[in-house]
């Protein structure tokens, strides 16, 4: 019965943990579309204008403005601007006259590409250097791994892009340069992503490995970790086994909060590359002041931020202890 009581309150506090944290993801996805909606005003540029040319004849102005709702009072706008988002309408493309959601659902899949593979090989890489600079503090290999760490921390992802552009694809010549590669050919699209997510995922390897290893240097001195090393498990086993498992958990909220820096970056590489994607669709739309596409754009960032912040909230409640029972 005591056993049932308590798994039922530790349910209770995950449960309002949860409730809080979607709270507080619907506030944010609140304040952003605000944001998004006064970003349409101030983007310079007559929409009509934009759309239509120049050489539009003032008639032609007015009637595009009725069509597309600009000429009436503000709240009007804003309203239906948050009722056309809720039923997944994000707009028409002043240019194309292409529905905005379309163009961002064709970009999507390639920026979140980017970013996974990206964040992927820096994980594969991270955790063996961060446990081998935590199995030997202050070693050789710990102050090796500490100033690798830190010196691709300091890289700007775009900057980096630039530079592995220029030494791996325009001097050695081994990687192709531009583009996503063909589509429908493999090894060319892999061959075409593989520059793209280094410079993604180069600084995230240095900044789990010092994360990694500050979290399993201080779970190897928690009680229960030194009783299986009084009972004679080895060192590798106890880091491995053991330790690695909750030295991940902060890893995980980490890699959520980052969620945005590592979007921003995918998106700043595609510009650098000429990736078809959400960054090559924002730089277009800020080029030609296509507000609709911008905010589009924006917007869709903004929810996988907010969402990806929510499941990594759900996955520290199902492995962190310390929210159960905490709430």
């Amino acid at each position: 019965m005591a056993a049932t009581s308590r798994r039922r309150a530790a349910e209770s506090r995950v449960g309002s943990y949860v409730i809080r944290q979607a709270c507080l993801s619907v506030g944010v996805l609140l304040t952003a579309i605000i944001i998004l909606f006064c970003l349409i005003y101030l983007v310079p540029g007559d929409p009509a204008t934009i759309a239509l040319g120049p050489r539009a004849s003032a008639e032609q102005k007015d009637v595009f403005r009725q069509q597309m709702g600009l000429d009436r009072p503000i709240p009007v706008q804003a309203v239906r601007f948050v009722g056309n988002l809720l039923q997944g309408d994000l707009g028409t493309d002043l240019l194309t006259r292409q529905p905005v959601l379309t163009l961002v659902a064709s970009a999507l899949p390639k920026t979140v590409t980017l970013a996974l593979v990206g964040l992927s090989w820096a994980l594969i890489v991270a955790v063996p250097l961060g446990c081998l600079a935590a199995f030997r503090p202050n070693g050789w290999m710990d102050r090796l791994i500490g100033l690798f760490s830190t010196s691709v921390i300091a890289l700007p992802s775009f900057l980096l892009a630039i530079y592995s552009l220029i030494l791996f694809a325009v001097m050695l010549r081994w990687l192709p340069a531009m583009g996503a590669g063909e589509p429908g050919d493999l090894p060319d699209e892999i061959a075409h992503l593989i520059l793209p997510a280094f410079a993604v995922g180069l600084g995230w390897v240095g900044y789990i490995a010092r994360l990694i290893r500050a979290s399993l240097l201080e779970t190897l001195q928690e009680n229960h970790i030194r009783t299986y090393r009084a009972f004679g498990v080895s060192d590798l086993r106890v880091t491995l086994r053991f330790a690695l498992p909750i030295a991940l958990i902060p890893v995980v909220a980490v890699i959520g909060v980052g969620l945005g820096n590592l979007l921003s970056g995918a998106v700043l590489v595609e510009v650098v590359f000429s990736r078809p994607g959400l960054g090559s669709l924002a730089l277009q739309a800020v080029t030609s002041r296509n507000s609709p596409v911008l905010v589009g754009t924006v917007l869709v960032t903004t929810l996988l931020y907010v969402a990806a912040n929510f499941t990594t909230d759900l996955v520290a409640a199902l492995l962190d202890p310390r929210i159960r029972k905490e709430g």
